[in-house]
């Protein structure tokens, strides 16, 4: 389904981004990673044309700032032609009570998780509907199904990005354009070294987590497929559904796993 499809990852210096990209070139894909680190992304780009037979190529962007992003993805659609995939995986999270978060660490987290995926959609769903084809893939979270205490920043810019999501992807669908929502449970990344620096919630969930190598290849094999979601881990997706049914027995019962962070 993505021989020879070029596909846009924001946040693909490391973690569930780094792996989208190795998955997407093993199956006959272009991957164009979009990050910060130049070190990084030259690492794993070379590392993939080392290993396979097709490229790949790398922008550095930091896509929180709007103006460089909006210049870094003219210049990808004026050097590749036609974009067949978009991966917004590019995002951060902080785990800390509401009453101790400044107003700044709000803003930031929308501009990385919300605004930019926000322009990137913008841009390459229009771009994509003009060729009558293509994909875009929002990596949402759990968090954006059911927020839980010291979450609350986290869990809304996630909640903005399932709603827009499901909005777009109405929108778009008549014009051959598919867009899917993912919500992950605990992945094992460094987001959490930002997330919770003390590493205590990381330690208490470590045997829940998720590896990030599965996910990566459970998402590029519904690459150009018109899948509405896909939600990993299975039991944490049954637990949202049933806790929009039961909201406050579920708080009750899960109360000391919410505390965890």
């Amino acid at each position: 389904m993505i021989n020879g499809k070029r596909i846009v990852i924001t946040g693909a210096s490391s973690g569930i981004g780094s792996r989208i990209a190795w998955h997407v070139a093993e199956n006959g894909g272009f991957p164009i990673l979009i990050a910060r680190s130049r070190d990084k992304l030259e690492k794993i780009t070379e590392g993939i044309r080392q290993n396979h037979s097709l490229n790949a190529d790398y922008y550095v962007c930091d896509v929180g700032n709007e103006k460089e992003w909006q210049g870094t993805m003219n210049q990808i659609v004026e050097d590749f032609g036609q974009i067949h995939v978009l991966i917004n995986n590019a995002g951060f999270g902080l785990f800390q009570p509401v009453s101790d978060m400044k107003l700044t660490e709000f803003e930031d987290m929308y501009r990385v998780n919300v605004y930019a995926l926000i322009q990137a959609s913008q841009i390459f769903a229009s771009h994509m509907a003009e060729f009558g084809e293509g994909h875009i893939m929002n990596i949402a979270s759990q968090a954006g199904k059911m927020a839980t205490p010291k979450a609350a920043g986290y869990a809304a810019t996630k909640h903005a990005v399932v709603g827009f999501t499901h909005g777009l992807r109405m929108e778009v669908e008549q014009q051959g354009v598919f867009v899917t929502a993912v919500n992950l449970g605990p992945v094992k990344t460094n987001f959490f070294e930002t997330a919770d620096p003390s590493g205590g919630y990381a330690k208490s969930v470590d045997r829940y987590m998720l590896d990030a190598d599965k996910v990566a290849q459970k998402i590029v094999q519904k690459i150009y497929r018109p899948v509405r979601e896909i939600n990993l881990p299975l039991w944490m997706e049954l637990g949202s559904r049933i806790h929009k049914l039961f909201p406050h027995l579920v708080e009750k019962v899960l109360k000391g796993q919410f505390r965890k962070k």
